[in-house]
């Protein structure tokens, strides 16, 4: 097979609109992974977040990979090697749970099994532990709860109010990392020079593997730094207009089993 990998973002891409993978999608991936083609999840959900569509994909049979974070954490499914992770000191934490307070929004961050959050009932964060089916846990300092530095922080809070957090914390941190938004009520907060790509290169390089072997599909704006690197990079139908702008193809939508598509257009048909 030309094409060896497969990257897929999971909310709007693996997914549905009921957050399940379809059979007709399911069947397609494991057909790929029988030919020998290994599965990338690639999502900014925590790890704990993605390891429930990992193992319905039985990924740790097959040598695929989790890519968490938005790109801060790639972990091998098979044995659990960690492959790549870069984190964020806890003083930087401390410095940002300040600036949540200070902006007066909400920020989370991940340990283990837990999300800890200063408010647990402020609604967004309820859509983050729905999607990531990881325990709640409200604290007074993040910094203070968590026992190692970590991969990511996550601000929640009205969109229109947080476009303009999301300028001010840009402007307050000064590029020592990176902030941008996944949904309109999700800010990223997440290591310098972090993003899917990034992850996916080093990833490629210790597999001695080129982009060219690297189909990616995702639907928003962080997976635009993947979409751009692979050697197709695919935006789903329902996605944003200026991802799909970018994308070498336009699939069906992750309502219409658009994965599906993809492998049979580019990767059965082909062999």
């Amino acid at each position: 097979m030309r094409y060896k990998m497969i990257a897929l973002d999971l909310d709007g891409t693996l997914t549905n609109s009921d957050k399940v993978i379809t059979p007709a999608t399911k069947a397609a991936l494991f057909q790929f992974q029988e030919n020998g083609g290994r599965i990338i999840l690639a999502s900014g959900r925590p790890t704990c977040g993605i390891t429930p569509l990992a193992e319905e994909l039985e990924l740790e049979n097959y040598g695929g990979y989790i890519l968490s974070y938005n790109g801060a954490k790639v972990v091998n499914c098979e044995n659990n090697q960690l492959m790549y992770n870069k984190t964020m000191s806890l003083e930087l934490v401390e410095e940002l749970d300040a600036l949540a307070k200070k902006h007066k929004v909400n920020i989370m961050t991940y340990e283990d099994k837990y999300i800890y959050t200063l408010d647990k009932s402020e609604p967004y964060v309820n859509v983050e532990q729905q999607i990531t089916k990881m325990e709640l846990k409200e604290v007074d300092n993040l910094a203070k709860a968590v026992s190692a530095p970590v991969n990511k922080c996550l601000m929640t809070g009205e969109p229109e109010y947080l476009m303009e957090v999301e300028e001010k914390i840009k402007e307050e941190m000064g590029g020592r990392i990176n902030v941008y938004r996944s949904q309109p009520f999700f800010l990223e907060l997440v290591p310098k020079n972090i993003d899917k790509a990034e992850s996916l290169d080093s990833l490629l390089e210790q597999l001695e593997l080129d982009r060219q072997h690297l189909i990616a599909c995702g639907d928003g704006y962080n997976d635009l730094s993947m979409i751009r690197y692979a050697g197709l990079g695919v935006a789903m139908s329902n996605g944003e207009e200026g991802v799909k702008e970018e994308a070498d193809y336009i699939a069906p939508s992750n309502d219409e089993d658009g994965i599906a598509d993809v492998l049979e257009k580019f990767v059965f048909f082909a062999a």
